[in-house]
């Protein structure tokens, strides 16, 4: 354990004496333990109770600060003793802290008023920054130990936690899928102190979360915007994504998190929005649509879209059109939280940056792999551009102690066993590819910046992150959960099959499925079944769906069969299938993976196929089966069975930097002219048709798609170009 004061800086209606406290923490030498500002909410019988800040120590205990702005500290042992009571009530939910009828961690107040030039005795502690160190040190935790600290950091993180899990599982086998899938969501029940942090601490401008797949930076995007919203009901707060399969969890997260705070959620100050959106308000409103609204600027639809911009990327289009009427701008909300900002150009994050007044509270948060766009996030200068002299309107400070961090990396995966993640990226890169016959390299696609491996939760084993070294990569231990490598055969976590056709692929899903309901205690909501391919899904999952219910067994398409904000259905009685588009921000217990060999391909997206394939894997929280059929397939198990044979560790020749180039310009490995026709604006139309008419894709999949086919069509002019 480090002896100093690790600091989480939320927000409170107390700036002044917050930063006081934070400056003497970030200094003070005898503190140890986790100091919290503006957090945590209590529920009370009188609503939502914010605490202005508080120290957990393995030394002291709980130490409660009652924080006084200004000279007037009158009422403060009132304060005191309701702060004390409240917590000490709450913890009191918690066995692991009670012996008996007695809490076992003691709870200290303390009023702390930096303005005031003395203080008085009193039985009450009221201390100024003179004073501080010296009450700090007459505190101490008699029961105190390492084992206690942990579980009353963890009650404290608990009531900002959602459950993902089920509330009841009817489980009579120990050893089933089902109660192997209970004891891990019981597991990852609360934060840990990175995804604590990123819900807690607010940034006065832009702040950026990145993560891994299954690093929980929806749920933290949700709780933080949830977090915001207790904190400052008075603050208009908008939350946008690109899934809109996610918009259903985004409610229920931040409605659970606020019910537990004590508070009902006020959907006129915090709104769940789509990016696009369209007239008539309620649902089908969105941040594009209001921005034109705001501004006076004219407003497109995406058919309208297309008919007025020649742009293969038409959301780009119509949001730089819009930003042309930016001098207008009028402010509309105090906050914006963007999730999936890997699927957005960067026109959109400049439009959300611009309806945002000083300080630009805008957090966007995204995963570089699971980009399905063919595009890639920029850097904060880069999405945001400069002033007329030059400056970068954004910027991200390095970290600081007494600074709440504008950059965070969530490294650590919670949906994902080691296996199951590690393959993901090793099929996603390309690890174990043979390189074509006129490439050095089988690699897809690589990281800009080495340094990214180890931020994601990488360690070096073997060489060096270097141009032209070879490298051996292995994941941290922490950095993903160990229970079901534990207690599942590493190769029932993950299985590739391959059949000789449809049929055969069509029977054994079924078969298993059946399997899964009637003799595994899995739920129907415990199982996914995904199509790569977002053309064809609906035509590929047809004969299996219907294998399904000759068993008696119903099934949906999600945004087919369903509202497109359903991903699952309420009453948990109906298999989910579902193109890629949908599938991403869901997971589930099972995830089968059908058609995989499309994501083997030589043509000019190859990077995007992986990305599919990538995405597809990281939906599983326990068990995935990736399935195809015929010699592609098999090239993936080849690869597959390299990585096993290697106990899932990446090994490979680091990149040079022209080869890096050639990555993210070419992706391909068919010649131009091939690539020119394929990428002809007459394919582009007739793959959007047959995706309305298959009724798969909404607008944003849409989109996708056509900054998938915009990026290949690029990348062809520059090669005919060279």
């Amino acid at each position: 354990m480090t002896s100093a004061t690790s600091i989480v800086q939320g927000t409170n209606s107390k700036p002044e004496s917050s930063r006081a406290l934070v400056s003497f923490f970030s200094t003070f030498k005898d503190g140890d333990g986790e100091l919290f500002i503006g957090y945590p909410i209590i529920a009370s019988p009188d609503g939502s109770f914010p605490v202005d800040a508080v120290w957990v120590s393995p030394s002291k205990g709980i130490v409660i600060f009652d924080l006084v702005e200004g000279r007037d500290a009158s009422g403060f042992e009132d304060r005191q003793d309701d702060l004390a009571n409240k917590l000490e009530s709450r913890l009191k939910n918690y066995k692991e802290l009670m012996n008996r009828r007695d809490l076992v961690v003691d709870i200290h107040t303390i009023s702390f008023a930096p303005g005031l030039a003395s203080t008085p005795e009193s039985e009450y502690v009221l201390v100024n920054l003179d004073s501080l160190s010296t009450a700090l040190n007459e505190f101490s935790w008699n029961k105190g130990n390492l084992t206690y600290y942990k579980s009353t950091l963890s009650a404290l993180q608990n009531i900002s936690t959602i459950r993902k899990g089920k509330p009841r599982r009817s489980i009579t086998k120990p050893d089933s899928r089902g109660a192997k899938l209970k004891k891990l969501e019981d597991s990852i029940s609360t934060l840990d102190n990175l995804q604590s942090k990123a819900v807690i601490e607010t940034v006065e401008g832009v702040q950026r979360i990145r993560g891994l797949a299954g690093s929980g930076k929806t749920i933290v995007l949700a709780l933080k915007a949830a977090y915001l919203h207790s904190q400052h009901p008075e603050w208009q707060i908008a939350v946008t994504f690109n899934t809109r399969a996610l918009k259903g969890q985004l409610k229920r997260l931040i409605d659970t998190f606020l019910l537990q705070t004590g508070r009902e959620p006020d959907w006129e100050q915090i709104k769940i929005l789509n990016a696009w959106g369209a007239p008539g308000g309620g649902e089908n409103d969105g941040i594009y649509h209001q921005f034109c609204r705001s501004v006076n600027a004219p407003y497109f639809d995406f058919r309208s879209a297309k008919r007025n911009f020649k742009s293969e990327n038409v959301f780009d289009a119509v949001c730089k059109s819009a930003l042309a009427h930016a001098p207008k701008r009028k402010k509309l909300y105090d906050v914006i939280l963007v999730d999936e900002a890997q699927d957005f150009p960067p026109s959109f994050l400049r439009l959300c940056y611009e309806i945002l007044d000083n300080p630009k509270r805008l957090v966007y948060a995204y995963d570089e792999l699971q980009n399905l766009s063919g595009t890639s996030v920029g850097t904060p200068e880069e999405i945001f551009g400069t002033h007329p002299d030059g400056i970068p309107r954004v910027t991200l400070p390095a970290p600081t102690p007494d600074k709440p961090k504008s950059d965070i990396i969530l490294e650590k995966c919670y949906r994902n066993s080691r296996p199951v993640l590690v393959t993901a990226h090793a099929l996603g890169f390309g690890i174990y590819r043979q390189p074509p016959a006129n490439r050095k390299t089988g690699l897809v696609q690589m990281f800009g910046e080495s340094g990214l491996w180890r931020e994601i939760g990488y360690e070096v084993k073997e060489g060096n992150l270097q141009d032209n070294s070879n490298v051996v990569l292995q994941r941290v231990p922490e950095a993903s959960p160990e229970f079901l490598e534990k207690d599942s055969p590493v190769d029932d976590l993950i299985q590739f099959i391959v059949f000789k056709n449809e049929e055969e692929q069509s029977n054994w899903v079924v078969n298993e499925i059946k399997k899964n309901l009637q003799q595994e205690e899995l739920s129907y909501d415990d199982i996914v079944v995904i199509n790569p391919d977002p053309l064809t899904t609906r035509e590929k999952v047809g004969s299996i769906r219907k294998k399904l219910l000759e068993s008696e067994i119903n099934s949906h398409l999600a945004g087919v069969d369903t509202d497109p904000d359903i991903f699952f259905k309420s009453d948990n009685s109906s298999i989910t299938f579902t193109g890629i588009y949908r599938a991403k921000g869901n997971e589930a217990g099972m995830v089968y993976i059908i058609n995989a060999q499309d994501c083997h391909s030589t043509s000019a997206n190859l990077a995007t196929l992986r990305n599919r394939l990538f995405t597809a894997i990281t939906r599983s929280k326990a068990w995935v089966r990736v399935l195809g059929i015929g010699a592609d397939m098999q090239i993936l198990i080849n690869e597959y069975k390299i990585l096993h044979s290697k106990n899932y560790e990446l090994h490979f020749r680091y990149p040079t930097q022209s080869e890096r180039e050639q990555m993210s310009i070419v992706h391909r490995d068919i010649s131009p002219a091939e690539r020119s026709q394929r990428d002809s604006k007459g394919k582009m139309v007739a793959e959007i048709i047959k995706a309305m008419n298959a009724g798969e894709l909404d607008e944003e999949a849409i989109v996708a798609l056509e900054k998938n086919i915009a990026a290949r069509k690029e990348s062809a002019e520059l090669v005919n170009n060279a």
